[in-house]
């Protein structure tokens, strides 16, 4: 039986190169590829794969964003998050989103085919260092709010700015920014920005 898949990525280059990799085992064989997350269900639709190779960082929808979008159109078909950014915190939210997989770009081909082999079989493929990261670094200590005032502080944002985009005040800006630089154990609100991008709590 052949094994059908869809690969979603933004960088063709990557994208062909995983397409062509994967269609040299017997068993697989690409028959969609997309570079966008908000393309991935109407692929889904028309194609019919077996297994969706899924980046988590797209446009229009991010790989996490589109895996439980599959989860709720196409249930049959499983997802194998393989990605550049391995991170703790992707991985826990992939795996809530419905992933039955996540690898990063780098595992070797032969390894990549049999994850997506595992993943067809109803089985649960993560990364061994990974998952170890993720037992370490635990869940988010940042609240809702927290976190939407990192995100938007990201590309160094003034105060006032953020406030304005969130509808917050001034001051109320600057106590979650203060609270979430205490959580994440920095000195400055871009020091914090990077800490929660590494475990993937952004």
């Amino acid at each position: 039986m052949t094994i059908r898949l869809l690969l979603a990525d933004d960088q063709a280059l990557v994208r062909g190169a995983l397409a062509a990799l994967l269609d040299l085992e017997a068993d697989l064989t690409v028959v969609a590829e997309v570079g966008r997350g908000d393309e991935v269900v109407a692929a889904a639709r028309e194609h019919s794969p077996d297994v969706a190779l899924l980046d988590v960082e797209m446009p229009g929808l991010d790989g996490i964003a589109a895996a439980t979008a599959l989860r709720t159109e196409m249930p049959r078909t499983r997802v194998l998050i393989v990605t550049t950014f391995g991170r703790p915190g992707y991985l826990r939210k992939a795996l809530q989103a419905g992933a039955s997989g996540f690898v990063v770009k780098d595992t070797p081909a032969r390894q990549l085919a049999d994850a997506v082999r595992r993943v067809h079989a109803g089985l649960r493929v993560v990364d061994p260092a990974l998952a170890a990261d993720s037992l370490v670094s635990g869940e988010s200590p940042l609240t809702d709010r927290e976190t939407d005032v990192l995100r938007a502080a990201r590309d160094g944002a003034p105060v006032a700015s953020i406030a304005a985009a969130l509808f917050l005040s001034a001051g109320t800006v600057r106590n979650h920014l203060s609270s979430a630089i205490g959580k994440t154990g920095a000195s400055t609100r871009a020091e914090a920005v990077r800490a929660a991008e590494s475990n993937g709590w952004l």
